[in-house]
């Protein structure tokens, strides 16, 4: 079976997947970038060493190659990028293709009833309802925006980002965590931009403080609203329980989670998926997540693994944060349970197997919808 991934670029929260594609297709597998990443995300340390991932091929070196490559292969997963022209050809054959997305109306459903966005939407989904087309969501919200422009009526699966996983001691991981010290390590690491609300940690700090726990915070990150939070810090008198760390590497970010005993997770709804949460999840920590991040209530069952507050609710997000604080056994507990959900379920291996399955059977004609009760490829 010939395969192919086609997306706008590919980065660490893909990589994995398309290791474990390559792994099991070998040269029957390609990854195909559409364009250059944002420079931006390049600061961050998104940009991989693409000499290293012999699956990769640049759209801009061989346009006619590619364009061709996606007509030849078995199987076509596209999604990432606002571009149809890739992927309308194939559709037009006929030919099956499995798509992704994350939710396609970010700042909210309303916008549903625009006309344009209502044809937009009919020629790029809607129309093939009844076509060997597919949906692959990326986030648990996706399935409710394509229902309301009624695109895949029973053809949308979970699925997600699927950052690198880490194997660890799960018990010496634990054991190692800065509260075991008898300080709480809460860590948050995002974009410094209003979506992601990093004045939500400023205040859950202020209101530790004043209720005597004890705690520390990083914040990993910059971005437009840096001033503004290092003035915020300041003006509360939080600055002994608030370190800003500045812009950290994937690798880095990753190593401060293995510190940490709790990690926040506060954008609003315009976060599609959330990769750090899968990657605080299987570096142990307690996660607290907004409710309506894509990746949240696919990866968190509240009080199980993970803690679910209503969205930019800031006394929901302080009163999980304290009961954590107050129950170190229970934190404990969550990141262990969390571990497990990425080691076991939500990971890079599991998702490229049940992948190729789910390809193979919509070849033949007879994809099973109901072969998985959770986690990647079960129903959306």
């Amino acid at each position: 079976m010939k395969v192919t991934f086609v997306s706008n670029y590919i980065n660490h929260h893909q990589i994995p997947v398309s290791s474990e594609l390559y792994a099991k297709l070998g040269a029957d597998y390609a990854f195909v970038q559409t364009e250059a990443m944002e420079p931006e995300r390049v600061q961050m340390g998104w940009n991989p060493d693409t000499e290293s991932l012999p699956y990769l091929r640049l759209y801009e070196k061989d346009p006619q190659g590619i364009m061709q490559l996606i007509m030849d292969s078995d199987m076509v997963i596209f999604g990432g990028t606002d571009d149809e022209s890739f992927i309308q050809p194939r559709l037009k054959s006929g030919k099956p293709v499995i798509r992704y997305s994350e939710r396609i109306y970010k700042t909210g459903q309303w916008k549903f009833i625009s006309p344009r966005g209502l044809k937009k939407k009919y020629e790029d989904h809607t129309q093939y309802r009844k076509a060997p087309v597919y949906m692959l969501c990326a986030g648990a919200y996706v399935a409710s925006d394509f229902n309301l422009v009624r695109a895949y009526p029973n053809k949308k699966l979970k699925w997600g980002y699927f950052p690198a996983m880490k194997d660890y001691d799960v018990d010496k991981l634990l054991d190692e965590k800065a509260g075991k010290t008898g300080r709480m390590e809460i860590l948050w690491a995002a974009r410094f931009i209003d979506w992601k609300h990093p004045e939500m940690v400023v205040k859950l700090a202020e209101t530790l403080k004043k209720e005597n726990y004890n705690f520390h915070i990083t914040m990993i990150g910059g971005g437009v609203m840096k001033d503004e939070i290092e003035q915020m810090v300041e003006a509360l008198g939080v600055g002994d329980f608030v370190t800003l760390a500045g812009f950290r590497t994937p690798d880095e970010v990753r190593t401060y989670m293995e510190r940490a005993d709790i990690y926040l997770v506060t954008s609003d709804r315009q976060e599609g998926w959330g990769a750090v949460v899968n990657e605080a999840m299987n570096s142990g920590c307690a996660v607290v997540g907004d409710a309506m991040i894509g990746a949240v209530p696919y990866l968190i069952e509240n009080g199980v693994n993970g803690l679910i507050y209503k969205t930019r609710n800031q006394k929901a997000l302080e009163q999980a944060v304290k009961v954590l604080l107050d129950e170190p056994g229970q934190t404990r507990e969550l990141g262990r349970r969390a571990y497990q959900t990425i080691q076991e379920t939500w990971n890079a291996k599991v998702a490229a197997e049940r992948l190729l399955v789910f390809a193979e059977e919509l070849l033949s004609g007879e994809p099973n919808l109901e072969r998985y009760s959770e986690g990647p490829l079960s129903r959306a």
